[in-house]
């Protein structure tokens, strides 16, 4: 047997084709930042002002509605395989939504495009855990999170580089060339880790349910206070049917052969802790995403690049804590510590973000959400590690997207029960004029409302907090093939290991 420092330490032979799974899903992130700064252009040119927000909208819903299918598609048939399928379906949806002449056309194609996205970045992941022994992933995870945060703050930019000198249309080329070199990298180089083969068919009733509940709910997210009112007939319709189909879809996941969500993985008490966890954190981050630089750009003076610039210094909290906490788990093999520690870190900052906003600057902004991103480095991606080393390595496709549908919902209900929540404070005064020409009644009205939805966040992660406190620590496996049952306990774990 090989040492644990021959099994864990860093391997030329795994970089090559790490940096081609990276690189299958750069175009996926970097295509959400860059079309932020397009928008409004493409709105223009199509002429369809009303319906640009189904752009980004029908991404979203159809990479959340088709994660969990994806998952269970690699580990039935293969991660390579599916990983190549999902990246030359997004880079053809990607074309077609260069060439797009009209803003049907265009929406359709996102949400081919959306598909395609949620395999890209469920398969990647998964495909890390088949290259990377657990107690070293998370230190790799470090480094996918810190190329995530330089597509962040580089995308702003260099989307609109690419409006002004060339076209929008070219946002979404860019996507081509990059892909294209992944598909190369990953085709050459990424080893082929088999299925474990189709014992029976495929459910596909049951990802057609889960598919369908999971669109209605995040229509009504997204449609719930915007286009109809909280009460209104099509809002309380699309909810009553997402609860419908949800049950539905538990009852025939209980008599599927092979489900598309084991629902006894979820009742595993690792995955259940980390999929609330998770649905909470992202849940409590959108309120700094989608209401700080409202709030920047209302009482600070700061232009819209300007308030999106301020995001950068989360950026690069959440880069430094990812990459110190990766490496503190592969030298010592304890996890728990961490998400616990940044949850109690973002609920801290949450707050004191609240109090900061009675006194507005951009200097204590940033350094608040320096911090804020200390907090969140050390959550997501150890939370995810946690899932990877509890799963059987058969079920790691389905555990990985159990966890990113859940990172999806968290982000679709958070940004919904937020939206309530700063409509109700704000009032109708906020939103008169734009942001920038704002009396002094309808500034404290936003002050106020921004206040009270950070408090809000904050506690949403304090209760993130009360239930990663509930993870229990598992010693991390140093190979990929060390796969004991989900739920042995952590002596049965040491045991075996000693053995």
């Amino acid at each position: 047997m090989q040492s644990d420092a021959q099994q864990t330490g860093p391997d030329g032979a795994v970089m090559v084709p790490f940096a081609a799974v990276v690189l299958a899903m750069l175009p996926a992130v970097l295509d959400q930042t860059i079309l932020a700064t397009a928008l409004p252009t493409i709105a223009g040119e199509l002429g369809r002002l009303t319906d640009v927000s189904w752009v980004v909208t029908a991404y979203v819903i159809t990479a959340a509605a088709t994660t969990p299918l994806w998952g269970k598609l690699g580990d039935r048939h293969g991660r390579k395989r599916l990983l190549e399928i999902s990246l030359a379906l997004f880079l053809t949806a990607s074309a077609v939504c260069g060439i797009a002449g009209d803003m049907t056309a265009l929406i359709v194609a996102r949400a081919v495009q959306g598909a395609a996205g949620g395999g890209l970045m469920t398969l990647a992941m998964a495909s890390v855990g088949d290259l990377v022994a657990p107690r070293e992933r998370a230190r790799y995870q470090g480094y996918v999170m810190a190329v995530f945060a330089l597509a962040t703050v580089a995308g702003p930019l260099l989307g609109g580089v690419v409006v002004d000198q060339v076209s929008w249309r070219w946002v979404f080329y860019v996507n081509l060339p990059l892909g294209l070199a992944a598909l190369a990298v990953l085709q050459l180089r990424l080893p082929a880790a088999d299925g474990h083969g189709a014992r029976a068919p495929l459910d596909a009733a049951g990802a057609a349910l889960l598919a369908a509940a999971t669109t209605t709910l995040m229509l009504a997210c997204v449609w719930g206070g915007d286009r109809y009112g909280w009460s209104s007939a099509p809002i309380v319709g699309l909810l009553g049917a997402a609860a419908l189909l949800a049950f539905a879809f538990v009852a025939r996941e209980r008599r599927a052969a092979d489900p598309v969500v084991p629902l006894e993985l979820l009742r595993t008490r690792t995955v259940a802790i980390v999929s609330g966890g998770l649905f909470l954190t992202t849940a409590a981050l959108f309120a700094v995403n989608v209401f700080v630089p409202l709030f920047l750009q209302a009482t600070t003076g700061a232009s819209p690049t300007e308030a999106g610039l301020l995001l950068v210094p989360m950026m690069l909290g959440i880069t430094l804590s990812t990459n110190f906490a990766g490496r503190a788990i592969a030298r010592t093999g304890r996890y728990r510590a961490f998400p616990i520690a940044g949850l109690a870190v973002m609920s801290a900052s949450l707050a004191l973000l609240a109090v900061l906003a009675g006194h507005p600057s951009q200097t204590r902004t940033a350094i608040t959400l320096t911090s804020l991103g200390l907090g969140f480095g050390v959550v997501g991606q150890v939370l995810t590690v946690a899932v990877q080393n509890e799963a059987d390595h058969r079920q790691l496709g389905v555990a990985m997207a159990t966890t990113a549908f859940f990172r999806a919902l968290g982000g679709a209900i958070g940004a919904a029960g937020l939206g309530v929540v700063f409509a109700a404070r704000a009032g109708t005064t906020a939103g008169d004029g734009g942001v920038g020409r704002l009396g002094p009644i309808a500034r404290a009205d936003l002050i106020d409302a921004v206040q009270v939805v950070l408090l809000v966040a904050a506690g949403i992660a304090a209760l993130g907090l009360l239930v990663v406190v509930l993870l229990e620590e598992r010693p991390l496996r140093v190979t990929n093939g060390d796969q004991r049952p989900a739920g042995q306990g952590p002596q049965a774990r040491l045991a075996s290991e000693a053995a």
